[in-house]
């Protein structure tokens, strides 16, 4: 099947960014160094506001993302299992889908490539299902031989957890039958199948979907908001936290803008942006809720959609009707990753797939924060 890149926005930027991948893998092969600096210095901020310590309880704690966030909720929840009860996954592939033969093997540069190059074509536009990518299986023995290794969680705490994925049959950006591999590596890593609700009959693009904001339903464009008249957040709320209670209006808690900075101290580059955003239920403001931490997609973050992500997609009422605190972290551009992506095929470096990830390890830190002295972990 062959691909319009010039129809698509996504897959056109995707492709422009390969081809500069390609030319910094040929000065890394030219000048034989180390991995190539093609990155940009991280923003640094002043004068921000401190994510609150709010005693939050880790335990059952949720994630959910849309396709590289979705990459990223799978990387988070397998890295930290103790703590994850349950995951969205919404047009996203199987963990460690990206992951290239050679990792180990040969530097950090070319690696880079490699997996890049795999994610496009095996992990998105699924033109290498005829060499059997992505292999449910296979990347269900790699979690377990990252969890024996101690890299990630016990797999045992992942056997009990809910997990919701979803595909639009109009997703041009990542398509179905990628996704469908996902529902088959939670059943390989043991998951039961009463505990995964997978949803791939709604006509949507590549896209969080709801009842009523965003573009038309089939859109695959920023800002990935669209109006199926479905409420997505409602659907994997009332799955993960089962019995959920219904929102009985909108909003009423507030949106704060915190210092994402102060989180990446001692780690290698992030990409985390300057600030990202926490919402806190009125009932949260003085402890005891539980917190779901929700990844952007690419060409998701504020610089590029405002607030169409923290506020659109619909996570506040139902937040505000379940007592849950949910942590937007927000992942900006660099010259590695310019369309402003959280990392699931190691542009931050070979740890990307562990509890060791740069931006795992800053997420983590932002959690022990909202948990503070009085939260259960």
């Amino acid at each position: 099947m062959a691909f319009n890149y010039g129809r698509n926005p996504f897959l056109a930027a995707w492709r422009r960014w390969m081809l500069f991948l390609f030319a910094c893998g040929a000065l890394f092969w030219i000048i034989v160094l180390g991995p190539v600096s093609c990155g940009a210095p991280e923003t640094q901020t002043t004068d921000k506001k401190e994510l609150p310590a709010l005693g939050a309880t880790l335990a059952g704690t949720t994630v959910s993302g849309l396709s590289s966030g979705a990459y990223m909720a799978e990387q988070f929840q397998l890295a930290h299992a103790d703590i994850v009860a349950g995951a969205a996954i919404v047009a996203g592939g199987p963990y460690a889908c990206a992951e290239s033969a050679f990792t180990g093997l040969m530097p950090d540069a070319g690696v880079q490539i490699l997996s890049a190059t795999r994610a496009s074509s095996g992990c998105m536009l699924d033109t290498l299902a005829i060499y059997g990518v992505p292999d449910a299986q296979k990347l269900a023995e790699r979690a377990r031989e990252l969890s024996e290794a101690g890299r990630i969680g016990q797999i045992a705490d992942i056997v009990s957890d809910r997990v919701y994925v979803f595909s639009g049959t109009n997703d041009q950006v990542v398509r179905p039958r990628i996704v469908t591999k996902t529902v088959e590596f939670y059943s390989e890593l043991g998951v039961p199948e009463a505990n995964i609700n997978a949803v791939m009959n709604v006509p949507a693009g590549h896209a969080m979907i709801t009842l009523d904001q965003g573009g038309s339903c089939e859109m695959n464009a920023v800002p990935y908001i669209v109006d199926c008249d479905y409420d997505q957040v409602g659907a994997f709320f009332s799955f993960l936290y089962s019995p959920a209670s219904e929102p009985s209006g909108p909003s009423t808690g507030s949106f704060v803008e915190f210092d994402q900075q102060e989180f990446t101290e001692g780690l290698a580059s992030t990409s985390l942006t300057s600030t990202a955003v926490v919402y806190v239920p009125q009932a949260c403001e003085k402890g005891r809720c539980r917190v779901h931490v929700a990844f952007h997609g690419c060409q998701q973050n504020r610089d590029a959609v405002k607030t169409a992500f923290t506020r659109d997609a619909g996570y506040g009422r139902w937040a505000d009707a379940n007592k849950v605190v949910v942590l937007f972290p927000e992942v900006g551009k660099s010259a590695l990753n310019p369309l402003g992506c959280w990392d699931w095929w190691g542009y931050t470096g070979p740890d990307y797939l562990t509890r060791d990830a740069p931006q795992i390890t800053a997420v983590r830190r932002m959690l022990d924060r909202l948990a503070g002295s009085g939260g259960q972990s």
